[in-house]
């Protein structure tokens, strides 16, 4: 499929979303059978992707630059098993530990994480999640990452209705006040037990919600960051080393992957990021109709996509970059918030 087909599939889907429309399923129903079997055959290898233990690593990170009187930076992150970080034993190997001490160190500052992410989470547990981070005393998040997707194409969520309950939760976490960057649909044609041609399939999916994700969520003042081939050439090339045990979730060093691509982009987003906003043409960046930013962005893994301009020739523009990523380490053990 080329670029301009997947960015009029990621506008179709995008704009059933927001005019309410029911959409079909992401692959066609042809192959909507060949598929579920195979996802069986699968999940016998791979386990149901939402039990085991999550190591818990809500607290404040980064005390070395604490400043008496200067109130942490306040990080949440939402979604499923990705973002809760499922898969590994230690709570400084999962994302949002790395990024929240990824985000001390640029800021300087400390930062106070919470994660309400709950494994096999689909985009309409969004909205509970949401719910939970407005409704605490606390104040609202300096930033939101969310990170969601995978659980919607294995169980043949339309993905319409996807990105439907994802705009939502943005538009009501930049209404309060909070930055929002989204990691999209990661590439599920890596899974090391899934077999052709499901593997294509859902490759395919994968891109597609990705995509249209990415519609969706620009077009309520998030930004988003493509994880697609942080499950893609990176992990197929080293399964060993990048997906866990289960060979399903990432490993430590996948979940390092996974937040060295989005930690440029969480900076940038609260002003901290020391590279201009300006496109650098030799990284292949550039101002593209948001459809084909986010057409281009779920092929290749950390390519952000924001907000440029309210309307061009052919609708909203988006600004594509490719943030240099930064090593993240494993980080230090967080103090829990008071």
């Amino acid at each position: 499929m080329t670029s301009m087909s997947r960015a009029r599939v990621a506008r179709r889907i995008a704009a059933g979303a927001a005019y309410g429309g029911g959409g079909a399923g992401l692959v066609g129903a042809a192959v909507v059978g060949l598929v579920l079997a195979e996802l069986r055959l699968a999940r016998r290898h791979v386990g149901n992707g939402g039990g085991g233990r999550v190591p818990a690593a809500d607290g404040v990170y980064g005390h070395a630059y604490d400043i008496p009187g200067e109130p942490p930076l306040r990080l949440t992150l939402l979604g499923d098993s990705t973002a809760a970080g499922q898969g590994v034993h230690r709570a400084g190997q999962t994302p949002g530990a790395l990024l929240a001490s990824g985000l001390a160190a640029v800021a300087e500052r400390p930062v106070e994480l919470r994660n309400v992410a709950s494994p096999g989470a689909r985009s309409d547990d969004l909205d509970r999640q949401v719910a939970l981070v407005l409704s605490s005393p606390a104040p609202v998040p300096d930033i939101c990452v969310i990170m969601i997707g995978a659980n919607d194409v294995t169980h043949r969520m339309p993905p319409t209705r996807s990105v439907r309950h994802l705009a939502a939760a943005v538009r009501r976490l930049r209404t309060a006040g909070a930055e929002v960057v989204v990691g999209t649909c990661p590439d599920l044609g890596t899974i090391e037990p899934v077999q052709q041609p499901l593997r294509w399939l859902a490759r395919r999916a994968s891109r597609q919600l990705a995509a249209a994700q990415t519609i969706g969520v620009v077009e309520q003042g998030g930004r988003t960051v493509s994880l697609g081939d942080l499950l893609g050439p990176e992990f197929e090339a080293n399964p060993r080393e990048l997906f866990g045990p289960d060979n399903y979730h990432p490993s430590a060093e996948g979940y390092a992957t996974a937040a060295m691509a989005v930690l440029p982009t969480v900076c940038a987003a609260l002003g901290l990021w020391p590279e201009e906003e300006r496109p650098d043409v030799s990284r292949r960046e550039g101002f593209l109709p948001v459809a084909r930013a986010a057409a281009e962005a779920a092929s290749e893994a950390g390519t952000e996509v924001t907000a440029a301009m309210p309307t061009g020739p052919r609708g909203p523009w988006a600004l594509l970059k490719r943030r240099r990523r930064r090593r993240v380490p494993e980080a230090e053990p967080a103090t829990p918030s008071l």
